[in-house]
């Protein structure tokens, strides 16, 4: 399936695979030499486990890299009063009687413990267009809810959001 991403998470994916790459690397590439001239590899803990994660930087660069070519870029800039990406919906659940605030995000920065709603999830599909006021039926399993939304407001950006590791 290919991604839907912001020009600000094709930012972070890129300085990401740049940390990785100019950094990452050749630490992990030294410290499997130096496990490796420890000497006899077969009993060597250290060799196998530098090697390992050797193998998990170079498997995680080009994970981010094939989704980087395959990404369909979004655009977050919008204006209006309606919930898009990157705009805070405080939202009414009558069920519970409570009123939460959610981000919406795409999806490889949705989560959802920590208020990050992705546009790809029955909630945020669900939330996708509607304004201040409007109720609205989020079907979930066999059901469904009915919440109402409060406000939609633009969130303010949080460069420290990180791309949820796969």
């Amino acid at each position: 399936m290919r991604e839907k991403l912001t020009r600000s998470d094709v930012a972070k994916i890129e300085a990401e695979i740049e940390h990785r790459k100019l950094v990452l690397r050749p630490q992990l590439i030294e410290a499997v030499k130096e496990a490796r001239a420890q000497g006899d590899l077969s009993e060597n803990f250290e060799y196998y486990a530098a090697k390992r994660e050797k193998n998990q930087n170079e498997s995680r660069i080009g994970y981010l890299d094939r989704m980087l070519k395959t990404a369909i870029i979004i655009d977050d800039a919008n204006d209006d009063d309606r919930v898009a990406i990157n705009k805070v919906v405080e939202v009414y659940f009558p069920e519970d009687d409570e009123t939460e605030s959610f981000r919406i995000v795409t999806s490889i920065r949705g989560d959802s413990l920590n208020g990050y709603i992705s546009i790809e999830s029955p909630f945020g599909k669900a939330l996708l267009g509607r304004r201040a006021g409007d109720r609205v039926f989020v079907e979930a399993g066999a059901g469904g809810y009915e919440v109402e939304i409060r406000s939609v407001s633009a969130a303010q950006d949080d460069s420290s959001d990180a791309i949820r590791r796969f």
